[in-house]
């Protein structure tokens, strides 16, 4: 049966006409004033490194992201591409652990308000009303600094509140889940040309990527009709299993947050209930901090009980 639902607030994504969108576009502006470099290719290794950086070395590290890579829902907000060292996103949170661990530590926090990973998604979201600044693979590759020898990836939120979206706006009635499983396959994707991007800039780069968490189980969707929430779940969990996940087969760290009892305490989040507070980037900045350093972090679950938060149609 399709199943229509009322629009509700997004995850690391804003609403075109909001104030919040147009504080968005001037931290975008700030940023892109202060300087986004465009570097020349480096053609390093595809795979990437195969152990964590030595005690006391220098991590040139890059955060690819949205809002969350600025710390949006925190009590310091950065602007992407500016000096932030007292923010409290988990970008600027990690690099203060990892400088107390006596790293040197350079960070370039490249994450666009509102943007998802790829072209295709910032269409798909503009065309049913969900307004995005960009998308990390023409906007944030980029500016990957070519000596980067960590570059940590969160995506997958704002997508699949663009995904509920166009099944809320039609798209998909005859067969929703297999609309979800189309774009969860677009994903791919588009992380595929991310990856390869990242990597023919900085082929020496470290990649921590985080997988995609269960929204149904964020405080945000709490009442949101229960369709609606089965979508989210469908998505999240086919982006983490079949895209995120499979990437430590191509030597990418992954930071399983879908699995993480953490990830859904509402008391880790903001107001809004969608964006992480203090609290809750500290906890996934920590968990980066482990990935880089540790030698044997663990691979993510192949299955959760957080996979499975709301019954499946």
């Amino acid at each position: 049966m399709t199943v229509k639902w009322r629009s509700v607030c997004t995850f690391f994504s804003l609403k075109h006409n909001s104030p919040i969108s147009r504080i968005a576009l001037a931290i975008l502006a700030v940023g892109v004033a202060a300087g986004c470099d465009k570097l020349g290719r480096d053609k390093g290794s595809p795979t990437g490194p195969s152990g964590p950086p030595a005690p006391g070395s220098t991590i040139v590290y890059d955060a690819v992201g949205a809002s969350d890579a600025d710390g949006v829902g925190s009590s310091v907000v950065c602007p992407p591409f500016v000096d932030c060292p007292n923010g409290m996103g988990y970008p600027q949170v990690a690099a203060r652990q990892l400088k107390a661990l006596a790293f040197d530590v350079s960070l370039v926090n490249l994450g666009i308000p509102t943007a998802v990973i790829g072209p295709d998604f910032q269409a798909l979201g503009q065309q049913f009303g969900h307004f995005t600044l960009g998308n990390f693979i023409a906007g944030e590759v980029p500016s990957v600094r070519t000596n980067a020898t960590l570059v940590t990836i969160f995506a997958g939120g704002n997508e699949i509140n663009i995904i509920t979206a166009a099944l809320g706006g039609g798209a998909g009635a005859g067969d929703q889940a297999g609309y979800i499983d189309a774009q969860v396959k677009a994903f791919g994707a588009d992380y595929a040309t991310l990856l390869t991007g990242i990597r023919g800039r900085a082929g020496a780069a470290r990649i921590v990527a985080l997988n995609v968490p269960n929204l149904a189980g964020f405080p945000f969707l709490a009442q949101a009709p229960l369709g609606q929430r089965q979508a989210a779940q469908r998505a999240a969990v086919g982006m983490t299993k079949t895209v995120v996940n499979a990437l430590v087969a191509q030597n990418v760290i992954v930071v399983d947050v879908m699995c993480d009892s953490r990830m859904y305490l509402p008391s880790n989040y903001s107001a809004d209930g969608f964006h992480p507070n203090d609290a809750g980037y500290a906890f996934i900045a920590g968990e980066i901090v482990r990935a880089v350093t540790s030698s044997a972090y663990p691979a993510p679950q192949s299955d959760c009980s957080f996979m499975s938060m709301v019954p499946n149609p």
